[in-house]
């Protein structure tokens, strides 16, 4: 007897699936893909790592072409954009990465997958690290913001019930 699914969750079916039907994959029903009961955080972790991906991607295509109509998008942290022009034709490469990594996050917690979810806590724990250093070094001090959010999203990434639904996840896939 199949569930009953929340507004929130038929509404996200929907854009999935015009976003797959965009694509050229066109799935009947998303519970072959993605198992019953996903909390709405993780749907919202996913929704987070596909920005990222975005993001990043938008980042990457910017510092291909350094004088470009995406430069606009550097006034939110201009000293990011300077050490990463200072890297020459090598720029591009590590937002390339991070968006390939929080894409794949992104489709690892859309679809319950045990590995995204891996991966999403080391993105996270990762800009955690990344956010302390750059404060206690003095590069970036507003980068203190993204500890504690960074905190909380791992917090509850290790909560019992994500925890247990990505354990669910991965019999479901099985």
């Amino acid at each position: 007897m199949p569930r009953t699914r929340t507004p929130a969750e038929a509404a996200a079916g929907k854009l999935v699936f015009a976003v797959q039907e965009v694509l050229g994959r066109q799935w009947d029903d998303m519970d072959k893909y993605a198992p019953p009961g996903q909390p709405i955080g993780v749907f919202a972790m996913s929704a987070f790592f596909g920005f990222g991906a975005l993001a990043s991607g938008l980042a990457a295509i910017s510092l291909l072409t350094p004088v470009g109509p995406l430069d606009s998008i550097w006034r939110l942290n201009p000293r990011a954009y300077t050490r990463l022009l200072g890297l020459g034709g090598w720029a591009p490469f590590p937002m390339a990465a991070i968006c390939l990594a929080c894409a794949a996050a992104a489709y690892g917690f859309a679809y319950g997958r045990r590995w995204g979810y891996r991966l999403g806590i080391g993105l996270l724990s990762l800009n955690c690290v990344g956010d302390l250093a750059n404060v206690v070094l003095g590069i970036e001090p507003r980068a203190i913001v993204g500890i504690p959010i960074a905190a909380l999203l791992l917090w509850y990434l290790l909560s019992r019930r994500v925890r247990s639904y990505f354990s669910r996840a991965a019999a479901h896939a099985a």
